[in-house]
């Protein structure tokens, strides 16, 4: 009896042990990128573009133009912040902007199609 419980208890350990990696690799996932920046982006972001600032799109062209066309480059800006845009530091995980980073680049691109 207390060698099936011993068994149990290391189970539930490796299981969890397993599940702890998951997470951050299924939010970078693109599916979640999409999903984010639909949520917390597209109000200002729609289909590339930029409500308040015209010049700064998130197009490729406009993204080179403005030193931000890489994952790298795209995901500080999303995590600083800059001028009437707001630091998303705390409101997303590192996993998140990096996914949000990456589905930005995808589309812009493919041309925001």
């Amino acid at each position: 009896m207390k060698q099936r419980l011993i068994r149990a208890v290391i189970l539930l350990m490796m299981m969890a042990i397993s599940l702890m990696g998951i997470q951050p690799a299924m939010a970078a996932n693109s599916g979640d990128g999409a999903k984010l920046f639909t949520v917390h982006c597209a109000g200002c972001h729609a289909n590339g573009g930029n409500i308040i600032r015209r010049g700064k799109t998130l197009k490729l062209k406009a993204l080179a133009k403005n030193h931000r066309d890489t994952q790298e480059a795209i995901a500080q800006l999303i995590t600083q912040g800059k001028n009437p845009m707001p630091a998303y530091n705390d409101r997303l995980t590192v996993p998140e902007i990096e996914a949000v980073a990456a589905y930005v680049l995808e589309q812009a691109e493919m041309g925001w199609k």
